[in-house]
């Protein structure tokens, strides 16, 4: 398969799941936008923000302090379009993201789970793989990395997470389409109404503050996304 073909058929497959989402959703499997947001900077500014007064604009202060960053994993759940069981932090190593993803199912520890993700390294590392195994109970040898097996290398280690007979698999978007990916659509709407005009004393802040807005959309703002797009190619 050459290399347009190949685009086409990953388009039309994470197409096709967010086309079904709501079904699956109804027979109990996750359908799950995956990835971070990373450098997320704690600023805070010098001085207050002046409010708008009669014939005056809102006068922002341009000088801050910076405090700090942090790293976001987040599920955006497209069935529903809530971000379920998010990760805050200092880093987004791959010990990061295997931590994250024990944690996401842990919130239903039988079900199926279907992670939509770009094709970052830590989205095909090792220890994912390790990881997935454990939770699917599957006792494969898994062989070593760099050396033989399922570890081999980035496409075998790829190949084993998009299983689609495992209970636990990995949806990858073609390379260079973060637009595929519905999560990124949510972390505009964080950018705009928590991040672009925020003030933040310290990560710590940041964090909670990130945090509490996630709850807030869950329970006030949350739908899904109208997605309309069936992955045919798009008129020049």
């Amino acid at each position: 398969m050459d290399d347009e073909a190949t685009f086409r058929q990953e388009v039309r497959t994470v197409c096709r799941l967010y086309h079904q989402a709501e079904e699956l959703h109804q027979a109990g499997v996750h359908v799950i936008s995956l990835d971070e947001k990373t450098g997320m900077q704690a600023l805070e500014r010098l001085h207050p923000t002046r409010p708008m007064a009669a014939g005056q604009p809102e006068a922002v202060e341009f000088e801050y302090v910076r405090h700090g960053t942090q790293a976001l994993i987040a599920n955006f759940d497209v069935a529903t379009g809530q971000v379920i069981a998010p990760t805050v932090g200092d880093t987004r190593t791959e010990e990061d993201l295997v931590t994250h993803i024990r944690q996401t199912v842990a919130t239903d520890p039988l079900g199926p789970w279907v992670f939509i993700a770009d094709q970052l390294n830590t989205h095909k590392s090792a220890g994912l793989v390790q990881a997935v195994a454990e939770l699917c109970g599957l006792d494969d040898d898994l062989g070593k990395k760099g050396q033989a097996g399922i570890l081999h290398s980035m496409a075998t280690r790829a190949a084993f997470l998009q299983d689609d007979g495992h209970r636990i698999r990995l949806v990858y978007t073609p390379k260079h389409c973060s637009w595929l990916n519905q999560v990124e659509m949510w972390f505009g709407i964080l950018t705009r109404r928590l991040l672009k005009r925020g003030q933040f004393t310290s990560t710590e802040e940041l964090k909670r503050r990130i945090l509490a807005f996630i709850e807030f959309f869950n329970t006030t703002l949350a739908k899904p996304f109208r997605w309309t797009y069936i992955g045919k190619p798009l008129l020049r």
